[in-house]
């Protein structure tokens, strides 16, 4: 058995159809038939029923998939992490989404650079969601975040657990009002970020609703978190944040949220067994850029 045959078996289990799986690998499908088949006979057991339409896995096939893909995750691992120390320069490129850019990452990037000038840093936004399929594919090497998930392959580290609160326009009768409770955002129009991909933070200001028990009346659903506070200040809606963000645009006031569940946490994502000097030393300045600030945060090493 060889990776070769796990990466085929991975991609006809996931396509559920040879002939999809062929186009996926770029080969021919009677190639693929016969390295499954033979997959198969060094097993020597069957992983896929055969005759079935759709293709459906047999119970070992189900086993052998749940065991084979987390292998080809630690594989792309190695490769990307060997890549990196056999690089002539020190390079780090983080992956941010945008709110984290109204908080402390500009500081800890200023701070990385002073303390470390050597290593060549790039930034680039996008989601919690394209953030960890960045890693994985090692087009980033760090990722600030806020959605939790589970993937074998990523290691996930718990900044902090930021406070949300509530951006009004300054003419809303809410405004000035001190800090807000839960029931008296429901009849507001709901003002939610990024639309696409899902989840991602939209789904934990739902999420704070439904624990409550409630459900917002109207919900507008927008791109990024810039319009959101863009129509804000316009008067269409009140929008949840996090607190970091606060003083995005002068017709815009912030109120506090009294619900112990209003927060978000801030991520930092890397590849499983990525141990290199620039994470070490990035995650180091997270913390002193946080204890510099009297941030309550969690501390855990990589």
């Amino acid at each position: 058995m060889e990776l070769r045959h796990l990466r085929y078996f991975v991609a006809v289990a996931e396509e559920r159809n040879f002939t999809r799986a062929a186009e996926r690998l770029h080969i021919a499908q009677p190639p693929l038939s016969r390295q499954i088949q033979q997959l198969e006979e060094d097993l020597g057991v069957a992983l896929i029923e055969k005759g079935s339409r759709p293709l459906r896995l047999t119970e070992a096939g189900q086993f052998f998939l749940a065991h084979a893909k987390p292998l080809l995750d630690q594989v792309r691992d190695l490769k990307a992490m060997t890549q990196r120390v056999g690089q002539l320069e020190r390079t780090l490129s983080i992956g941010f989404v945008a709110s984290t850019l109204y908080g402390q990452l500009p500081e800890i990037v200023r701070r990385y650079r002073e303390r470390h000038p050597e290593v060549e840093v790039t930034l680039h936004e996008m989601t919690t969601v394209e953030q960890l399929k960045a890693l994985k594919e090692g087009a980033i090497d760090v990722g600030f975040g806020r959605l939790k998930s589970e993937d074998p392959s990523i290691r996930r580290i718990l900044l902090r657990d930021e406070r949300m609160v509530v951006a009004l326009s300054r003419g809303h009768r809410l405004a000035g009002k001190g800090a807000l409770r839960l029931t008296e955002l429901v009849r507001e129009n709901l003002l939610l970020y990024p639309k696409a991909p899902r989840p991602s933070f939209a789904d934990q200001v739902l999420r704070v609703f439904s624990e409550a028990n409630l459900v917002p009346d109207h919900v507008t659903e927008v791109r990024e978190l810039q319009i959101a506070i863009g129509l804000v200040a316009a008067g269409q809606g009140v929008s949840v944040v996090p607190e970091s963000v606060q003083g995005m645009h002068r017709n815009v006031v912030y109120s506090a949220i009294e619900d112990k569940h209003a927060f978000s946490p801030v991520l930092f994502s890397v590849r499983h067994m990525d141990r290199s000097p620039e994470l070490e030393n990035m995650l180091a300045t997270v913390y002193s850029v946080y204890d510099d600030l009297g941030i309550a945060y969690t501390r855990e090493s990589l």
